[in-house]
């Protein structure tokens, strides 16, 4: 079932009755509304004047609904997660504290080909070259010792956007604002899936900044990021305004979650992709297997 993504960028009043989200809006006339809980993936919360009530919020946590909260720059801040997010939740940290450095380097190794592999087959769609790529996805070593994921980022931002001057960068000039808001919501998605696959998203196989509260959900969502890239990609051709990141611009990021991929041969919304693929990588840290499931683009 693809859950809802929900979006709040005006005030609002959001509490609970029957298992429903009731939400009214004081500064407009509009009717009350309600959604079911159960339908609900995602929530983001942009307005300073949201009033939302703990009862609510319990729901949501129960559901495993991802409740993102945004800052001043109407930027996703933060995360709300449940606490036990699995039944076997002690046991699966347990395996994967115990990941051995061998493990964990190629875990990496087949994120960053596969990473690598995607950034590759988007260059192709859009008509541009795409051979270096080929080559340095097939060339990744365990742990990436010679930093292919970077050498090949940096030449994939030169040659996607058509746009003088543009560099990957969190600061730099449009769209990275765009990319920024789409990242933030890809790592929302990951670390939904970690916590509901029993793993802690702090404690990554590759990041491991000790000011990183989600360095496994960054691990994972490697291979994703292309998918936002097609998304934005394809807002630039439209040729629209792209300094401000107007509502509309939000909404069609917010689409994420549900857009289609493919992975392990059939077509999937990509929330259920990433449950699949941290579901491959608690599998790793058990040891009942040693590959990662990723999509291919």
């Amino acid at each position: 079932m693809i859950k809802r993504t929900l979006f709040f960028g005006n005030p609002a009043y959001l509490s609970t009755k029957n298992e429903q989200l009731v939400v009214n809006f004081p500064e407009e006339e509009k009717q009350e509304a309600t959604i079911p809980i159960e339908d609900l993936g995602y929530i983001v919360l942009e307005d300073p004047q949201i009033t939302i009530t703990n009862g609510l919020l319990m729901k949501l946590v129960q559901n495993k609904t991802a409740v993102v909260t945004c800052d001043k720059q109407h930027l996703p801040c933060s995360f709300l997660q449940p606490l036990v997010g699995h039944s076997e939740q002690t046991e699966r940290i347990r395996h994967q504290l115990d990941a051995s450095v061998p493990l964990k380097k190629q875990l990496w190794q087949q994120t960053v080909s596969a990473k690598i592999e995607n950034q590759a087959a988007h260059l192709q769609q859009q008509g541009k070259n795409a051979l270096k790529l080929k080559r340095w996805a097939s060339e990744v070593k365990s742990g990436d010792t010679q930093n292919h994921e970077a050498i090949a980022a940096a030449h994939y931002f030169q040659n996607l956007f058509d746009i003088e001057g543009f560099s990957r960068n969190q600061k730099g000039i449009p769209p990275n604002n765009l990319l920024n808001y789409g990242y933030a919501i890809l790592r929302a998605i990951a670390a939904r899936a970690l916590v509901s696959s029993g793993m802690l998203p702090s404690v990554g196989i590759y990041h491991h900044n000790k000011y990183n509260a989600f360095c496994l959900a960054d691990d994972v969502m490697e291979p994703y990021r292309p998918y936002v890239d097609i998304l934005v990609y394809e807002i630039v051709e439209t040729g629209c305004n792209l300094e401000e990141l107007t509502t509309s611009l939000k909404a069609e990021l917010l689409t994420i979650p549900a857009m289609d991929v493919w992975i392990d041969g059939k077509q999937s919304p990509l929330m259920n992709a990433m449950s699949r693929t941290t579901n491959s990588l608690y599998e790793c840290f058990f040891g009942s297997s040693r590959k990662l499931l990723y999509p291919q683009f």
